[in-house]
């Protein structure tokens, strides 16, 4: 026992001791760019190599003078994983709204931020963007520039100092874009909502209609948010038609990616945001295709300087005008909140590891898996698809029939029954501990099962359990 004592003891020096020597590497010999190995890279990092460079990182995030110092394969009911290197983002401790205070998270939010505007096509990945907590806050983000752009004069004097303003959005969008509107000032009724058709995707001539509608009744349409990969269907906006729409008639065209912006990793996938690169912003959650840590939603946006002008005070005691370093790193300034907690560690550490080639060889797992499931249920007896076709994102939503219900003749009873299905099953699915899987209803289609599959653990076998299961649950209803 005393042995083991001595060795934990000996061990714990040790580390200690390698603290201190990576402290002073940092302090003097090494600069602050060159060894933490900012840049994205495509290729999978060596584990050796990797762990160096982690170890790096955590000790200039610690030690430098300038710093403050759902696991289960079968959780299939929303669009996160978890995983079990959740805790390790939280070693350095320390927040961001300055340089001084959080070097090295400043400069790893400056080029992931920059290699994902590359990747959505803006130029040299010019603009700006910034880490918030959640896709929900990041579309807000984007409605109040879209106002700010516009009318400038609303950040002094206020809503009565504008005139009525129009946004307009998929009836199949996210919540978030009322609630943002109804948190700006701007109102939940001057939301307007664009029919979308069968398979979820938002109908471009009725944009414009409403578009003009709303113009001849004296409001101002300054806002538009397309959808790339809705939450039920995981539908993709047609984003070229919408720009050639907001082009005409001088709009914001905004790009909500939470769920569906990651597919721009994939050589195979992207093209379902073909002219994502006309937008003027773009929402992106890396926490959920991409598997990051909770919490990990990034606003892009391509004006340069807009997110500083819109929401900069000016507080003297934080941002000062003579510091010695570049002030354009002093991010809290343009940010909501100010003080924000880390959220690009992770992403940048996973970035490192995997490469980009790993991330999108994870979400085209995840899309292959969806495709399998759709083709083992699609003509199947018990089964029915909510919509034709294949899914478009790894969302697959269908109705399972019971054996009691499969050849009831009056429809309305069938339907009536029928709406009762997914509610038991997944109630039983959670009384037994096996799994989990979202269910709802969409405008008059009652409720059905909506899979969704972000979880690159889960394999071909898993999916059959699933349908599976499924019938076991539901066999007697």
């Amino acid at each position: 026992m005393l042995c083991y004592v001595m060795l934990c003891y000996v061990m714990l020096c040790y580390v200690m001791l390698c603290y201190v020597i990576l402290y002073y590497i940092v302090m003097w010999y090494i600069k602050l760019r060159s060894f933490i190995f900012l840049s994205m890279c495509m290729c999978v990092t060596p584990h050796s190599s990797f762990t160096c460079r982690c170890t790096f990182t955590c000790s200039a995030s610690a030690f430098s003078p300038q710093c403050i110092s759902s696991l289960l394969v079968f959780f299939l009911d929303q669009m996160f994983t978890l995983q079990p290197s959740h805790s390790l983002p939280t070693l350095p401790f320390s927040i961001q709204f300055t340089y001084e205070v959080a070097p090295v998270f400043v400069l790893l939010e400056y080029v992931t931020l920059k290699k994902m505007r590359e990747i959505i096509g803006w130029s040299d990945g010019r603009g700006d963007g910034i880490f918030s907590p959640g896709g929900a806050i990041s579309n807000m983000y984007a409605m109040l520039l879209a106002r700010f752009k516009m009318f400038p004069e609303v950040k002094e004097k206020g809503m009565s100092s504008v005139p009525r303003l129009a946004a307009f959005t998929s009836e199949h969008s996210h919540f978030s874009i009322k609630k943002g509107a109804a948190a700006l000032g701007i109102g939940t009724e001057s939301v307007i909502c664009i029919k979308a058709d069968e398979s979820g995707k938002l109908i471009p001539a009725d944009l414009e209609r409403r578009i003009l509608e709303a113009k001849q009744k004296g409001f101002v349409p300054f806002f538009v948010s397309a959808t790339a990969g809705t939450t039920v269907y995981g539908a993709f906006d047609p984003l070229i038609a919408i720009s050639d729409i907001c082009k005409k008639y001088n709009v914001w065209m905004h790009v909500d990616g939470a769920w569906g912006g990651s597919l721009l990793m994939s050589r195979r996938h992207r093209w379902k945001l073909d002219g994502v690169e006309r937008a003027n912003s773009v929402t992106w959650n890396p926490h959920k295709m991409m598997s990051v840590p909770l919490q990990c939603s990034a606003l892009l946006v391509r004006e340069e300087g807009l997110m500083q002008n819109c929401n900069q005070m000016h507080a003297c005691y934080l941002f000062q005008q003579d510091k010695h370093y570049d002030l354009s790193y002093d991010t809290g300034d343009k940010a909501l909140q100010c003080g924000r907690h880390v959220d690009i560690f992770k992403l940048w550490l996973m970035w490192r590891a995997k490469g980009t080639i790993g991330f999108e060889a994870q979400i085209d797992k995840c899309l292959e898996l969806s495709e399998y499931l759709y083709n083992k249920i699609k003509d199947r007896e018990g089964y029915e698809m909510v919509f034709d076709g294949k899914p478009q994102h790894t969302n697959v939503c269908f109705w399972y029939l019971p054996p009691g219900i499969r050849y009831m003749e009056d429809k309305e009873e069938r339907k009536k029954h029928l709406h009762k299905v997914a509610p038991v099953i997944k109630a039983r699915m959670m009384e037994y501990g096996t799994t989990m899987v979202s269910y709802q209803p969409q405008g008059d289609k009652v409720n059905f099962f909506r899979m969704v599959i972000s979880n690159p653990a889960a394999t071909f076998e898993d999916i059959d359990f699933l349908i599976e299961e499924i019938e076991r649950l539901g066999q007697d209803l």
